[in-house]
């Protein structure tokens, strides 16, 4: 029949084909390659750890920190533990109250772990080891603050649903939206940071920046019902401060003026070198706000692409050419 393909072909196809690849093969060396030795190894990882023998010196301390899975786990518990109506970590279809009692006693275990790490290496051979008392101690805080934390992130949920037309509603705010993720991280944070927690709130907030691609210092100073929207590329510097009820779009920066050299950076007085944003501003996309000094007024609004280093009076709209 017309098309028919028989068994011969086949195999005259396939013995053709294999032929071919055969010629395209490179020659095969003349012997294997046999694997580095344990001496080799460890002579090259010597000479790794001496290529930069300053970073070494430079070091806080010789301690372990919390691996990125360490980080990753007391993270994802956390927003277990503030919005268990979404389901994060999956549920078994049991009491509500019973599976957040559940993840704040699993959340316990790892975030005392991970503050521990974070204190304990900066700890000096020969004196009292106080570190896991100071780390139960800070844990117990940041447990004790959560309906607080919980309280004011339901306000920026309800800002993002105020604020963007496109949300279907609280479920999906919750569970879509990139920039109550980053604030949600941040919150945590900065009560950690003022608790006395080290590298952590920063290790924190620098996974939810590797998750959402905004980067809040847990250092910095929010209000309430803040909302980014879209949230891509935004970054909030240490020592800024915004107020009540504002607003944030993708690529905006608030960030200090360049210094040559950290010591200019006058951080141990603990002078600002971030903007401060007033109650009630709007930031259009991709506007760069910058310097300690610059202070957006309240009300006002910053158009896309602007480039401030200027302070803003109350109620202006300001933008490229404006």
């Amino acid at each position: 029949m017309a098309g028919t393909i028989n068994s011969g072909t086949v195999k005259a196809f396939r013995t053709s084909r294999d032929e071919t690849r055969a010629a395209k093969a490179p020659p095969a060396r003349s012997g294997a390659s046999q694997p580095s030795s344990a001496a080799t190894h460890a002579a090259l990882a010597k000479r790794v750890l001496s290529a930069a023998g300053g970073l070494r010196a430079g070091l806080a301390a010789e301690g372990p920190l919390p691996s990125r899975r360490d980080v990753r786990a007391v993270g994802d518990e956390l927003l277990e533990v503030l919005f268990p109506e979404s389901h994060r970590m999956g549920s078994d279809g049991g009491n509500l109250e019973t599976h957040v009692a559940e993840t704040i006693a699993t959340l316990e275990a790892h975030l005392e772990s991970a503050v521990y790490l974070c204190q304990h290496r900066l700890h000096r051979a020969g004196r009292a080891d106080k570190c896991r008392t100071r780390a139960r101690a800070i844990t117990r805080q940041l447990l004790a603050a959560l309906p607080d934390v919980r309280a004011l992130l339901a306000k920026d949920v309800l800002a993002a649903f105020d604020s963007d037309p496109a949300a279907s509603g609280i479920d999906e705010i919750v569970a879509c939206y990139p920039g109550l993720y980053a604030i949600a991280i941040y919150r945590v944070a900065n009560r950690l940071l003022a608790y006395g927690a080290e590298v952590l709130p920063r290790m924190l907030t620098e996974y939810a920046h590797s998750r959402t691609g905004i980067d809040i210092h847990p250092g910095a100073t929010i209000g309430t019902s803040f909302f980014i929207d879209h949230g891509t590329g935004i970054v909030v510097g240490e020592t800024s401060r915004i107020g009540d009820r504002v607003r944030v779009y993708q690529g905006v920066t608030l960030g200090a003026l360049s210094v040559r050299h950290r010591s200019g950076a006058d951080k141990a007085a603990g002078k600002q070198r971030h903007p401060t944003i007033e109650d009630d501003v709007t930031i259009y996309a991709n506007a760069t706000i910058l310097g300690g000094n610059t202070v957006i007024g309240r009300g006002a609004v910053v158009g896309g692409n602007a480039w401030i280093t200027f302070s803003v009076p109350p109620g202006t709209r300001v933008g490229i050419g404006t």
